[in-house]
């Protein structure tokens, strides 16, 4: 097993008390509308060098507030140990990256359904290091199974998590790396939740993109009750009963990394996207795989994201403005 070396050279970390975070119109923090994040992880600045053998650079990143927006900025290196990178299924190496982003401080609902948004090479949210979730995948299939995992045309998107068939490279924090060196989470960021120290309790890992935190896989039985206790929470997603109309069953072609010489076999339901439906209520969780409750940083209340260990992982639609 690889060992890993993080010396942290500087860290500036801050949160506010119960009172200055809650969340409704009378506690001064600016807000006119929707919720207020204002004085919630505004003051983070970090420097860690990471010596894992597939990195071997500082991790940069920093929060901070202008009074009307949460600002980012960092190079998008992981502050913990990775997969190996370049690996068989995945040939690209980890680099720095400018990430300079935005969130406003007073997210707002804008959709009950919730906004597609995202999608490969784009970042649906950040977590805290300032590696971006990108859950989605650029792979694809025709209706005739011939597929290819990057830059690829056909209506069938491939998933990066949840079967066998298709291996985008990705490691133990369920990440890998794009072709720009950019290393990104498609789902639980296990080593992150480690990093940040608690694993069993409700765990910020970072924000959307609409201005809502994203919490990892737990939250509280009773979503109203912080005194409830905590679960791992259920997505209320499920795999279709049956397949959809001219779903390729086959994998007859398969181009670029991963590609082997596994041709001629089945494609599981759960391979793509589309194999899966929201089913209302059956689950923790909304279409957004979030939902409105307390949290530790938010007494009062407020909608959030959560990372979970089944689809869809991460959300892939915003109910914010963005």
């Amino acid at each position: 097993m690889k060992k890993i070396f993080l010396t942290i050279l500087f860290i500036s970390f801050s949160c506010s008390d119960k009172e200055s975070s809650s969340i409704d119109e009378n506690n001064n923090t600016g807000c006119i509308e929707g919720f207020s994040t204002a004085e919630i992880l505004v003051n983070i600045n970090e420097e860690i060098f990471n010596d894992d053998e597939s990195v071997n650079k500082y991790s940069r990143y920093s929060w901070s507030s202008d009074g009307s927006d949460r600002i980012l900025n960092g190079n998008g290196i992981p502050n913990h140990e990775v997969g190996t990178f370049p690996n068989n299924d995945n040939p690209n190496t980890i680099s720095e990256q400018n990430v300079n982003e935005k969130f406003t401080l007073c997210p707002q609902i804008v959709s009950e359904n919730g906004l597609e948004v995202g999608g490969p090479a784009s970042a649906i949210a950040y977590a805290l290091n300032s590696v971006k979730f990108d859950p989605a995948t650029a792979g694809r299939c025709n209706n005739e199974g011939e597929c290819c995992l990057a830059q690829c045309q056909g209506s069938w998107n491939i998933e990066a998590l949840g079967h066998d068939t298709f291996d985008f490279g990705d490691d133990m924090n369920h990440a890998h790396v794009q072709p720009n060196g950019a290393y990104h989470y498609h789902g639980m960021p296990e080593l992150l939740v480690d990093f940040l120290g608690d694993n069993d309790g409700m765990t910020i890992v970072g924000w959307a993109s609409d201005g809502f935190p994203v919490y990892a896989r737990y939250g509280y039985v009773n979503a109203e009750d912080s005194n409830s206790g905590t679960t791992a929470l259920q997505p209320s997603y499920r795999l279709k009963s049956q397949p959809d109309l001219n779903r390729p069953t086959t994998l007859t072609a398969l181009v670029g990394p991963g590609g082997g010489n596994n041709l001629n076999i089945a494609i599981p339901m759960g391979a793509f996207t589309q194999d899966y439906e929201y089913i209302d209520g059956l689950g923790d969780l909304d279409r957004c795989n979030g939902r409105f409750g307390v949290t530790p940083e938010f007494p009062d209340g407020i909608y959030y994201y959560v990372v979970t260990d089944n689809f869809p992982f991460f959300t892939r639609c915003l109910k914010g403005d963005i």
